[in-house]
């Protein structure tokens, strides 16, 4: 069956209309369907603006903020394009909730996160339903960017838990309307029994909100339900506003990324967050010698059992680095069959003043050094400038492997 379909031809943006097949305006590959059927398809193609502060708000504002707005709302989507609107439409709806969210943050947001940035003990999230899930979710954000933090059931905590808050901990309650009976019932002792209540709500009118040292009022949003009723963009914003008070928190706490890696020290991230100390060969694992003695004396006394590094780190009467000879520069001697260059003292062949890394370096500075400057080995120093271990690229590559950072695909030293 025919349908009416508009086209545009991308690269002069000509506007033809007329009757085509679907599939064969595909297999053309050359034009650009803006409607089929009378159904508009912008929203299908268009990408959100963007600036240099991020998206583009003014944007934002156009879209919609229910599905109440569309007619049948309720009825199936029957088409695939139809269903991908929905879809559109309701992730859209979330993320303006959002935003509006962002825009009526006050003074108070910035106070919960100085209550928890000062809190010298936990940071306890409580709240019940989808709010408590939002809640526990928040607590793996404290606890990973530097805040600890637990979860508290209020249905527990009336049953000894409350003995679980003590009085150097601050309280986050989370409730979209205030009134959830199981968080407004604890709300008192738990004001009494810590440092601070933050209630985390839809507005500053209701029962939580009047128990509370401090209330982060998110303002009400239509939810992205069809029928208005299942927690989407409440619970999205709650999320997003309780995401911006940690990493608030963490920054007025200088949380570094050093600290970052402390807690994470599994999968990809950890691993390149991890400082040279934990990656590096120690002493007992490296070669090092004399600077003042030869070529040859260097490789004899150097010699390690098990698996060598590739290089000798030479040092002076002091124990500080003062050159490095690798097992290219013994190549370049050997190949050219100049045994005499062998009994040559080791400073004339050694390179003086190698690059280096000193001990809590991240790992993944280190290895930007080493690509850029195309080592295989990088000595890590005290602060004396005295060797206290060896970075070697294989152990890097071994470690990090290729799909985790593609500095090792390009390297070659």
């Amino acid at each position: 069956m025919l349908g009416a379909c508009t086209y545009r031809f991308a690269p002069f943006a000509w506007i033809l209309s007329f009757p085509v097949i679907p599939p064969i305006s595909s297999w053309l590959g050359i034009f650009i369907p803006t409607s089929i059927g009378g159904v508009s398809l912008p929203v299908l193609f268009e990408r959100p603006r963007s600036t240099k502060e991020g998206l583009d708000v003014s944007a934002a504002e156009k879209l919609p903020n229910s599905l109440g707005s569309n007619e049948n709302s309720s009825a199936p989507p029957a088409t695939l394009i139809e269903r991908l609107r929905v879809l559109r439409e309701i992730v859209s709806i979330e993320g303006n909730a959002i935003l509006r969210a962002a825009q009526t943050l006050g003074v108070e947001a910035v106070r919960a996160a100085e209550m928890t940035a000062n809190c010298e003990g936990c940071v306890v999230v409580t709240g019940v339903g989808k709010a408590g899930l939002v809640g526990k979710k928040l607590v793996a954000t404290l606890a990973s960017t530097g805040t600890p933090a637990h979860f508290l059931h209020p249905a527990e905590a009336v049953h000894g838990d409350l003995g679980r808050v003590r009085s150097s901990d601050v309280v986050w309650a989370i409730s979209n309307s205030g009134r959830s009976e199981e968080v407004v019932r604890i709300a008192a002792h738990l004001r009494e029994h810590s440092a601070g209540l933050i209630a985390i709500t839809a507005s500053n009118d209701n029962p939580l909100s009047a128990a509370a040292n401090c209330t982060v009022a998110i303002g009400k949003h239509n939810e992205a339900c069809p029928n208005g009723l299942a927690p989407t963009s409440s619970t999205a914003v709650m999320m997003a506003v309780g995401d911006g008070i940690a990493m608030l928190a963490s920054r007025l706490r200088s949380f570094t990324p050093q600290d970052f890696a402390k807690y994470h020290p599994g999968g990809a991230l950890g691993r390149k967050l991890a400082s040279v100390d934990q990656i590096m060969r120690g002493l007992d694992a490296c070669r090092i010698a004399p600077s003042d003695i030869t070529v040859r004396e260097a490789m004899v006394s150097a010699s390690k059992n098990g698996r060598r590094t590739g290089a000798v780190m030479l040092v002076n009467a002091s124990k500080q680095l003062v050159g490095i000879f690798t097992d290219s520069d013994l190549a370049r001697i050997l190949e050219t069959r100049n045994d005499v260059a062998l009994d040559e003292s080791i400073a004339n062949r050694m390179t003086a003043n190698p690059t280096t890394a000193t001990s809590g370096m991240l790992l993944q500075d280190a290895l930007a050094v080493m690509s850029r400057r195309r080592i295989s080995e990088l000595p890590v120093l005290d602060s004396q400038n005295r060797p206290i271990g060896l970075i070697d690229i294989t152990d890097i590559a071994g470690l990090l492997g290729d799909q985790d950072d593609p500095a090792i695909l390009s390297f070659q030293p």
